[in-house]
């Protein structure tokens, strides 16, 4: 993590292409390490990925979750499959994470992982599902910049 980004700053950036071992583990990046250090909670994520969120982040999340009127069966549903297929994770001393195979099953992952920073979670593919959303992605990068950044990012 860098410090140029602020202190206390959570804020994941790249992608790294990692294999998971025979145990299903994956060995964290060296740049995210320090922010996951104290323990993260994974998690299932949107189309099809894994979330990896710091402890700080996932309360902030699961907080803002809770604000939503328990009448609502979206909030509800939401919540649902956010929190049954968490699992609270603290990396070893070789910064390696244990992912369960029900996550596993969920993100389709085998052996060739993706593993990208999303700002202020990480996220785990597997790696030819995100080299093919990311190509499908990119012809519409340039055409979304005006929607994010209405009066232009530069």
């Amino acid at each position: 993590m860098s410090d140029l980004l602020g202190a206390g700053s959570a804020m994941f950036l790249g992608t790294y292409t990692p294999r998971l071992d025979d145990k299903g583990r994956l060995i964290l990046p060296a740049k995210f390490r320090g922010q996951l250090a104290p323990g993260l909670v994974m998690t299932r994520g949107q189309e099809r990925c894994l979330f990896l969120l710091p402890l700080e982040e996932f309360r902030r999340m699961h907080d803002q979750i809770r604000q939503a009127p328990v009448t609502s069966k979206q909030a509800r549903d939401y919540l649902r499959v956010f929190l049954s297929g968490a699992s609270d994770e603290l990396p070893d001393k070789q910064g390696r994470i244990s992912i369960p195979p029900t996550l596993r099953t969920y993100a389709g992952l085998d052996r060739d992982v993706a593993v990208i920073g999303a700002g202020t979670r990480v996220e785990i593919w597997d790696l030819a599902a995100w080299e093919t959303y990311l190509a499908e992605q990119e012809s519409d990068y340039a055409d979304t910049a005006e929607e994010v950044f209405p009066n232009g990012p530069f």
